[in-house]
């Protein structure tokens, strides 16, 4: 899949954001190894803790659905750029250790990470012996 249809479908999902308290509007979009893409929104919550990241929305759809290997995710934010929290760069390694992530402010203005320069030396199933 093309790049910029995959920051597309993050785009669309940006707009659909639930974000009442911190008006901070997040997308994500994956595609997954099986061609199917998912998107997702982040969706925040009143008393915050049980708020969900749009990364970990998409990656979680996914999962649900039954794909379980991350090729790319394309995220955007308010913020340009926006990168993932901590919690779902790790979400992310444990579906897609050798996924590309696209952090992207539009179509044409965006750049590709690996896994390994936005979490190095990461913990992953296969430390669990």
């Amino acid at each position: 899949m093309d790049n910029k249809l995959l920051i597309r479908k993050a785009l669309d999902a940006q707009r659909k954001a639930y974000v009442p308290y911190s008006n901070f509007h997040v997308g994500a979009a994956v595609l997954m190894d099986d061609g199917k893409v998912y998107s997702g929104c982040n969706i925040e919550i009143a008393s915050y803790s049980p708020t969900l990241c749009a990364e970990r929305t998409a990656i979680f759809k996914a999962v649900s659905e039954g794909s379980r290997q991350i090729k790319k995710i394309a995220v955007v934010g308010d913020a340009n750029p926006t990168f993932p929290c901590g919690v779902c760069r790790q979400v992310i390694r444990e579906f897609g250790k050798d996924a590309r992530i696209i952090i992207a402010n539009s179509e044409d203005d965006y750049r590709e990470y690996t896994l390994d320069e936005l979490l190095p030396n990461s913990f992953g199933p296969e430390d669990l012996g």
